[in-house]
C-alpha cells in the first residue's frame, strides 16, 4: 500500500479509538432506579411485628425494615379506593375522587409520568378502579378507567370489570391473554409470578412495579400453606377470621419472594422497594399490639383506620435500621417516586404531596407538620369527614378536637377551656389548614 495513504488511515483510526475510549458507552450508564411499590390490602400498622404487633409473625417485612427505613407515622385514608386514587395521583380526594371503585380517566398517574420517563410499567393485584353500573350511577354517570389508560404497559389484575375469586381458583385478567380462571391455583401466587416474569424481562432497563395486593382483605379463607386449602371450595362463601393469621403469613411470604427475585436478578442495589398498607385492618379482626388489643377500624377515621405501615428499602442508599418519625401521607408518594426516578414534573403535574426522597438518603428536607384527609367514602354506611392531624392531635372540620394518642377511639373531644395556651395555638394552626383546603 502507498505509504502516503497508509499514514492518514492509521492516524484516523487512532483518533477514532481515542474518542471512543474517552466517551462512556451509553449501554454502560446505570439505569434509573427500579421502583417496586407494594400495597397490602386492609393492613393497619398494629399487625406488623416490627411495629410492635404481637399476633402475627412477619419476618420478611421485619428484615426489610431492619435493612432499610421504617416510617412510624404514615397515614392513609380509611378506605381502599380513596387511598388508591390518592397514592396514584398525589392529590387529596376532594380534588379528584369521583366515586367508590372509580379512577377519573382524566387524571395523570404515577404510571403515566414514569412511562414518559422511559420506565417499563407493570401493575398486578387488585384494580377496582373501573367501576360497575351501580358505582357509575352513584357517581352521576361518571366512569372509571382501565390499566393501560392509567399508565401501565402490562398487567394481571383481579376486578377490572369482572369479579370472581381473588384467592383460590382466581378469575384474573392479563394484558396479553384476557380473562381466565386458574383452577386450583392461588391468586396471590399468580400475581407474584407475573412480577417475577416482568422483572426478568426488563432487568436491563428501568422498571416500575405497582403491586396492590389482594391480601389480607376478606374473605378470610385458607392459603396454600393451610392444610384445608386443597379441599377448600372457593364457590362456597367463607369468611373465617381464624384464617387471618395464615393470610398475614402468606402476605409476608410474598414480600420475601419478590425480594429474593430482585436479589437473584442482581439488581438489588438499583431497586427501591416500598411497602405500605392501604388503610386500617378489617373491623372483624382484633390484634395484639404492645400489650393492647387493637380492633381494626377500616372505613373509620380513627387511628386504627388510617395509621399504616411504611417500609422503604434501597440497598446501599438507605442506611439500615433507620426509624423515621416524620409524618407521611399518601399524596407524598407521587413526588417521591418522581424524585427517585429523577423526573421533573413541576411544570405539568400538580401535587399536594411533599417528597420524602431526601429523607431516604438521610439528607435535609422539608417535612410535614400535618396530614390532611377529605374522606367521602361513597360506600357502605360510613360518614364523610374532613380533618387535619399531627402525630397526636386531630381537628375535624366540624370542630371536634381530640388527643387521639390518649383517646384512640375518639370518645372525648376536648373543649377550648381545657386546653393550654400551646394547645390552643396548635389547634389554631390546624384550623388554618382546614380553611385553606377548599372542599
Amino acid at each position: 500500500m502507498n505509504s502516503k495513504i497508509l499514514f492518514p488511515v492509521c492516524l484516523f483510526a487512532i483518533i477514532c479509538l481515542s474518542v471512543s475510549c474517552s466517551q462512556p458507552a451509553k449501554n454502560n450508564e446505570p439505569n434509573k432506579p427500579n421502583i417496586i411499590l407494594i400495597m397490602a390490602d386492609d393492613l393497619g400498622m398494629e399487625t406488623i411485628s416490627t411495629y410492635g404487633g404481637e399476633s402475627y409473625q412477619t419476618p420478611n417485612l421485619d428484615r426489610l425494615a431492619a435493612e432499610g427505613m421504617k416510617f412510624q407515622n404514615c397515614y392513609s385514608t380509611p378506605l381502599c379506593t380513596p387511598s388508591r386514587v390518592q397514592v396514584m395521583t398525589g392529590k387529596y380526594n376532594f380534588r379528584n375522587y369521583i366515586g367508590f371503585g372509580l379512577l377519573d380517566p382524566n387524571e395523570r398517574t404515577f404510571g403515566h409520568a414514569l412511562q414518559d420517563a422511559g420506565y417499563k410499567t407493570c401493575i398486578t393485584g387488585k384494580w377496582q378502579l373501573l367501576g360497575n353500573k351501580k358505582q357509575t350511577d352513584l357517581a352521576g354517570g361518571k366512569e372509571g378507567t382501565v390499566p393501560v389508560k392509567a399508565g401501565f404497559d402490562t398487567y394481571r389484575l383481579w376486578q377490572i370489570d369482572e369479579l370472581g375469586s381473588r384467592f383460590k381458583d382466581p378469575r384474573l385478567e392479563t394484558f396479553e391473554d384476557g380473562v381466565e380462571t386458574y383452577d386450583s391455583e392461588y391468586g396471590p401466587d399468580k400475581f407474584v409470578e407475573f412480577i417475577e416474569s416482568f422483572m426478568t424481562q426488563n432487568k436491563d432497563s428501568s422498571f416500575f412495579v405497582y403491586y396492590p395486593m389482594v391480601l389480607v382483605h376478606d374473605p378470610f379463607v385458607p392459603t396454600p400453606d393451610s392444610p384445608e386449602f386443597k379441599d377448600h371450595d372457593s364457590k362456597i362463601r367463607m369468611n373465617d377470621t381464624t384464617y387471618f393469621k395464615n393470610m398475614m403469613a402468606y402476605m409476608d411470604k410474598q414480600v420475601g419472594r419478590i425480594v429474593k427475585k430482585v436479589d437473584g436478578l442482581g439488581i438489588r442495589d438499583n431497586t427501591v422497594i416500598l411497602f405500605i398498607g392501604d388503610n386500617g385492618t378489617d373491623r372483624d379482626v382484633t390484634s395484639k399490639w404492645k400489650g393492647q388489643s387493637i380492633k381494626g377500624e377500616k372505613g373509620n377515621t380513627l387511628e386504627a383506620g388510617t395509621h399504616v405501615p411504611f417500609i422503604a428499602n434501597w440497598k446501599g442508599k438507605i442506611q439500615p435500621n433507620q426509624v423515621n418519625e416524620n409524618l407521611i401521607d399518601f399524596t407524598d408518594f407521587f413526588p417521591s417516586l418522581m424524585d427517585i426516578a429523577k423526573v421533573d414534573t413541576s411544570q405539568n403535574q400538580f401535587t399536594d404531596g411533599i417528597s420524602f426522597y431526601p429523607q431516604l438518603l438521610g439528607e435535609e428536607s422539608k417535612t410535614r407538620d400535618w396530614v390532611f384527609c377529605s374522606y367521602a367514602p361513597n360506600w357502605g354506611k360510613f360518614t364523610p369527614k374532613t380533618y387535619v392531624q399531627n402525630t397526636e392531635w386531630k381537628l375535624y372540620k366540624t370542630g371536634e378536637f381530640y388527643n387521639f394518642k390518649n383517646d384512640l377511639y375518639e370518645k372525648n373531644p376536648i373543649v377550648d377551656a381545657n386546653l393550654t395556651g400551646e394547645q390552643l395555638a396548635l389547634k389554631a394552626s390546624l384550623q388554618v389548614v382546614l380553611d385553606e383546603m377548599k372542599n
